[in-house]
């Protein structure tokens, strides 16, 4: 045991989760930026027939993605951290190390687009905010991002329990605005929208041009899974993961489709973002915009603390199984990945940063972040559907026809998904895995072992 060892041995006590608590992070992962720009963003592709079509798609291949998480921390409750575990244990290190490090950079990614929005969203009031990309709306965001690093620093139970409240908070203004949107829901308008607006396309590439938007607000769904060593029950997990899912699954589909009956589809499509605050606006007047506003920015924060959890604990537990650089594994006494918690806080810096150079920042960093994502559940499911096939050992239980099916469903899905993405969100994601080979090479050369091995096709967990 070398020296650096010797200081990271000390494990310090793990914060358990209860149930409810879990599901709090899977709702407040899920719930956050997306919501509020699906309005826009639909409208943008398809009409009220194409939306169905596309949340009964999109809700069922994610219910897959749920269930298969929520098999595997019942038949691997050895694994930690989720879609990086499973990704690790399936198809080797290698993989398993782009797993963890596209998640993370996803996450990263994801958490800088809710800055983006929170300041435009506050550029409706204050001009010098522009679209969240401006010099002051940068280093404000900036002030934010370390603060939040500072409120997570103090432990992960004070965190976790400021999500539970902002979870519920949040929620408030998005039911309001279902069921105002309801009452004020034209027939006539709603029947103009059916069949989509003369620029849309085939039923079949409007159902298409909407799979990235569902991706990135179906985002979280794994977040029990991601922290399940944190759970007081194992099989909280999955539970967690199966509620939280069809509660966020009813919201959104109920915000997209009841949109569609305050304005016409083409007016839609040009509602400045978060184009949920228009629609309400159309409805109820000015006050709903504001109403709206509000809620965003509260959901997002929100969302904010859940994603930079999660980030930091997929370093923690990748550095922990040896495949990150080790001054990752440190905690502090608290059960804080703290030294994780800073280089996500600083990847995330970085990338608020580029924002100052780009253009159209916040809408190529929502597909990137659901780009990046794919591959982690890609392999995750195809995970699933090889154990529910072949057993690796060290798994609990028997398989049946029901695991191979959704195995076998939701690692359909999550191809189609990347197909849908389109060749440049896949050339992308893949400029940004690159460089991570060069930290693979230093992690493994660190602990004086070859840069590539034969990867083990039965279970790399066990050392």
């Amino acid at each position: 045991m070398t020296d650096t060892d010797r200081a990271v041995a000390p494990s310090p006590p793990t914060a358990k989760l209860t149930f409810w608590t879990m599901t709090a992070m899977v709702v407040g992962s899920m719930v956050g930026a997306g919501v509020f720009s699906l309005p826009r963003r639909f409208a943008q592709e398809t009409g009220v027939a194409g939306a169905l079509i596309a949340w009964v798609v999109a809700g069922t291949g994610m219910l897959m993605l749920a269930f298969v998480f929520q098999t595997l921390a019942l038949r691997r409750p050895d694994l930690d951290a989720g879609v990086y575990a499973y990704a690790k244990a399936g198809f080797g290190e290698y993989l398993g190390f782009f797993s963890a490090f596209g998640y993370w950079a996803s996450a990263c990614v994801g958490n800088v687009t809710y800055w983006v929005l929170i300041m435009s969203t506050l550029g409706a009031l204050i001009p010098a905010l522009g679209e969240g990309d401006t010099l002051l709306a940068v280093a404000l965001s900036s002030l934010g991002l370390w603060g939040f690093f500072l409120l997570i620093r103090q432990g992960i139970k004070e965190a976790t329990a400021i999500n539970r409240i902002v979870t519920v908070a949040k929620l408030v203004p998005i039911i309001v605005f279902i069921i105002l949107a309801l009452f004020y829901l034209n027939p006539a308008v709603f029947a103009e929208n059916w069949a989509g607006a003369d620029y849309a396309g085939s039923l079949f590439q409007q159902v298409k041009g909407t799979m990235l938007a569902t991706v990135f607000v179906f985002l979280g769904v794994e977040g029990a899974s991601v922290y399940s060593r944190h759970a007081k029950r194992r099989e909280d997990v999955g539970r967690a993961t199966i509620l939280g899912f069809l509660s966020v699954f009813a919201i959104f589909a109920s915000v997209t489709i009841v949109s569609y009956g305050i304005l016409p589809m083409a007016d839609i499509a040009q509602l400045r973002q978060p184009s949920m605050a228009g629609v309400l606006e159309a409805a109820v007047g000015p006050w709903g915009q504001w109403f709206v506003s509000i809620g965003l920015i509260i959901s997002v924060l929100g969302a904010y603390l859940a994603w930079t959890l999660m980030a930091a604990e997929v370093l923690f537990v990748a550095a922990k199984d040896r495949d990150m650089p080790r001054f990752l594994r440190r905690a502090t006494g608290d059960d804080v990945p703290v030294n994780a918690l800073i280089l996500s806080t600083a990847l995330s810096q970085f990338f608020l940063v580029v924002t100052l150079f780009s253009d159209n920042a916040f809408n190529l960093a929502l597909d990137l972040t659901s780009a990046l994502t794919l591959i982690p559940f890609l392999l995750a499911a195809g995970y699933a559907l090889k154990i529910a096939l072949r057993p690796d050992a060290g798994t609990v239980g028997a398989s049946t026809t029901g695991m191979v099916v959704v195995g076998a469903l939701a690692t359909f899905y999550t191809a189609f998904l990347l197909f849908a993405a389109g060749l440049r969100f896949l050339l992308l994601s893949f400029v940004i895995y690159a460089p991570a080979t060069i930290l693979f090479a230093m992690t493994r050369r660190e602990q004086g072992r070859p840069v590539f091995s034969p990867p083990s096709w039965s279970s790399s967990s066990s050392r």
